[in-house]
């Protein structure tokens, strides 16, 4: 596993704004910057610096077409943080498993005297 991809990924993704960005462009498709910047209450250049992180994790694309410049969500990265989450799911299940299996075996224990 990638852990700074993954870190990265993590970290654009913790932040409200960004996710809201990935959100919009999952609904909507390929947005101008303008267009998508006209959905906060922030100025163009703030909204410019949450796509250059959601860039820099992989979650989106830019493409230029004149001064146009379109954002496109792109969530291949996510199957990380996917991977990484069920990594944790199946550890969880195995404590769990462990803990009921001990669990029966003290009640038999009891049972038993």
């Amino acid at each position: 596993m990638d852990d700074d991809a993954l870190s990265r990924i993590l970290k654009a993704a913790g932040d409200t704004t960004r996710r809201q960005i990935l959100t919009l462009l999952v609904q909507e498709g390929a947005l101008r910057v303008t267009a998508l910047a006209a959905h906060f209450d922030m100025s163009l250049n703030s909204v410019s610096k949450h796509i250059k992180v959601l860039e820099e994790a992989g979650l989106v694309t830019r493409r230029t077409m004149g001064r146009e410049h379109f954002i496109a969500a792109e969530l291949e990265p996510l199957k990380l943080t996917e991977s990484w989450f069920a990594q944790l799911k199946s550890i969880w299940e195995l404590r769990l498993t462990a803990l009921e299996n001990a669990l029966v075996s003290e009640e038999h224990d009891h049972e038993r005297t």
